[in-house]
């Protein structure tokens, strides 16, 4: 195999081509690789390291970015390489290890489309840490709905699709991934994502001059009655607030708009629910980076996720960066509503 230059974007096997019909059997059992925090701090640096390189394994449903995710981390200067065997990888490591440094962060996308050599990912995985390597995992998923409809706009074929209805082919999928899932370091649901708020994700994940132990916070704020967000870390309900949509002057406005922050900020509860809810995190934060988190999701909810949930999820960002944290806010269901004309 060619070593190519790193932001040159490689395939193995064929490009775009799938794997055999049929469902492949499910991963073996193996390690779910070293924790975020610690894999960052066991890279190699300037002046050496304790790892000979590192690799992000990209992996999960297929339809949930997994083609976006690579491309990211191509821009960040990993050398990408697409539907590897698993049981390639670790010829790739000793040549990525001959390479003289050049190559030594990787990521490779590992998935469904491997067909029967799935199941040697575990395997290969357990081997590169044999060798000196160290690994970890970023799982993607998202809802059937969002995956259906991604199918559909592009046309494409899913893996297992031969046999099986889109529908049905997604949810085989996601059960032979769940002993991967369950070993992920890292799990993003891009149900709700757009392109551009799932590439700044990762950047924040993993750029930073090659200083992946930067802590990355979420906050998204949402309405109960569209759902829960489904990869949020710690859920708040903040209907308890005072409610603007009450309010006939400050109904068709959003919790951005300074007259609707004032009104829910101006409530003594507020101040202390939000005084409270800072302090709270700036107790876990520590412990979740010594446990090995790279990002904690936040999500704040209100009644229809426009007016409270909103407010609250910007001031408590604001109160985040002014103690230096790396905090990206989405406000998944703030048009909604308008949306549909209410």
């Amino acid at each position: 195999m060619e070593l190519k230059d790193p932001k040159e974007r490689t395939t193995g096997g064929k490009s775009g081509a799938s794997g055999p019909a049929g469902s492949p059997p499910p991963a073996a059992d193996g390690g779910r690789g070293v924790p975020a925090a610690d894999w960052a701090r066991a890279m190699p640096a300037a002046d050496g390291g304790t790892a000979k390189g590192r690799f992000i394994v990209i992996t999960g449903l297929s339809g949930a970015g997994k083609t976006q995710a690579m491309r990211a981390l191509e821009d960040l200067g990993f050398f990408c390489v697409d539907n590897l065997p698993p049981a390639l990888i670790p010829s790739f490591a000793q040549l990525c290890e001959r390479s003289g440094g050049r190559i030594n962060r990787v990521a490779l996308v590992v998935d469904i489309r491997g067909g029967e050599f799935f199941r040697d990912l575990a395997q290969a995985l357990n081997q590169l840490d044999e060798m000196g390597f160290v690994h970890h995992i970023l799982f993607l998923e998202a809802d059937d709905d969002t995956l259906v409809r991604r199918f559909k706009e592009t046309r494409r074929r899913h893996p297992l699709a031969d046999e099986a209805h889109i529908l049905e082919a997604i949810r085989t999928e996601r059960r032979l991934l769940e002993d991967v899932r369950g070993r992920a370091s890292v799990i993003i649901d891009t149900s709700r994502l757009s392109p551009a708020k799932f590439r700044e994700k990762l950047v924040l994940m993993y750029a930073g001059d090659r200083d992946l132990s930067r802590f990355a916070i979420s906050i998204v704020s949402f309405g109960f009655k569209h759902g829960l967000p489904t990869d949020s870390d710690m859920v708040f309900d903040v209907r308890f607030l005072p409610n603007p949509q009450y309010v006939e002057s400050l109904r068709p406005f959003d919790g951005r708009e300074p007259a609707v922050a004032d009104y829910v900020l101006g409530s003594p509860l507020t101040q202390n629910f939000l005084r409270r809810l800072t302090g709270f995190l700036e107790f876990l934060i520590p412990h979740f980076v010594v446990e090995g988190k790279t990002q904690l999701v936040i999500a704040i909810g209100c009644t229809g996720g426009r007016h409270r949930s909103v407010t609250i999820a910007e001031r408590l960002a604001a109160n985040l960066r002014r103690k230096h944290h790396t905090v990206l806010v989405e406000h998944r269901d703030i048009d909604k509503d308008v949306d549909k004309g209410a």
